[in-house]
């Protein structure tokens, strides 16, 4: 408890808002939301906001990066970085504890590694003359400039033309690149075996058809104009649910055809998060199972 960010992790459905509301109520904290989805406004239901876990006992739970621009337009992880730390600082000059709860990897590693990313601009004149050089040649360009472990770096002439691009500007703008403050931090992941997830996934996704309206969401999305395309391409519920309003496949396809996708999803998170693990990241991983005071306790006590 003593580091300045507390981070809750998990595949999707295992209760990290829940549990990141309730121990914010505890510890008189804010929530900034990592994920890549929930920045949209109008995009609830299907991105699991789950706004009502942000009311404790009566008490409204301020949280962040959530509603912040309109479902159509597009929105990235430099963006996100930009937009978390004016939103973290803020949160620590208030004298509350910063939360960060969600389960895009791309968006946490942004604000938990230290360093700025940044989007690589296109070098035309440099990609002009690399154009002109053999594989052989453009290989040991690229070796000089960094060390090579991504073997298909190597083999498309486009892909080494980037990486020699990007490794030019990230070696030219060092500073620029370190000017994202290191931020201590303490990740603790919710976990559940693997058949367990595979059943609140499906359970959660019965709910948000029955109860909460999933398909109405998408139509009302549609009828405000967000195009079929941009719901496809932000993936998911979105893509599968406007195939269906479409014609283009039954409802029961669509169910179906959901919730293996989710499940898959929840697969790729957990692979991100062994990932992480590995190139350095400690995660205090919590059993599921346990009760909500319990996971709190856990944090708490550290």
């Amino acid at each position: 408890m003593q580091k300045n960010l507390i981070v809750i992790i998990g595949a999707t459905a295992t209760g990290k808002t829940k549990l990141a509301t309730n121990l914010a109520a505890k510890i008189d904290g804010e929530v900034i939301s990592a994920d890549s989805r929930q920045v949209y406004r109008g995009m609830d239901v299907g991105t699991g906001k789950d706004l009502a876990d942000f009311v404790i006992n009566g008490k409204n739970i301020p949280y962040h990066l959530i509603d912040i621009i309109d479902a159509g337009a597009e929105y990235n992880v430099f963006e996100y970085q930009k937009d978390f730390l004016p939103v973290y600082e803020g949160i620590l000059n208030r004298g509350k504890r910063a939360i960060l709860c969600g389960g895009t990897g791309m968006y946490l590693e942004s604000v938990l590694k230290g360093y700025r990313f940044l989007e690589i601009p296109e070098n035309k004149e440099l990609r002009a003359e690399l154009e002109l050089k053999p594989i052989d040649e453009l290989v040991n360009i690229l070796k000089k400039e960094k060390e090579v472990h991504n073997t298909t770096d190597t083999i498309y002439k486009k892909r080494i033309i980037r990486a020699i691009e990007i490794a030019k500007f990230q070696a030219e703008n060092e500073t620029l690149i370190r000017d994202f403050p290191k931020i201590n931090h303490t990740i603790y992941g919710i976990k559940f075996e693997r058949e367990e997830r595979r059943k609140r996934i499906t359970n959660r996704l019965k709910k948000r058809f029955k109860e909460e309206d999933m398909i109405g969401e998408v139509k009302s999305l549609l009828d405000s104009g967000v195009t079929a395309e941009k719901l496809k391409f932000y993936g998911l519920e979105y893509k599968i649910i406007t195939e269906h309003l479409l014609g283009e496949i039954t409802y029961n396809e669509m169910f179906d055809k959901l919730n293996v996708a989710i499940h898959q999803f929840a697969k790729r998170q957990m692979t991100w998060y062994r990932k992480m693990e590995r190139s350095g990241f400690e995660i205090n991983w919590i059993e599921g199972t346990l009760g909500l005071e319990d996971k709190i306790k856990l944090i708490i006590e550290g």
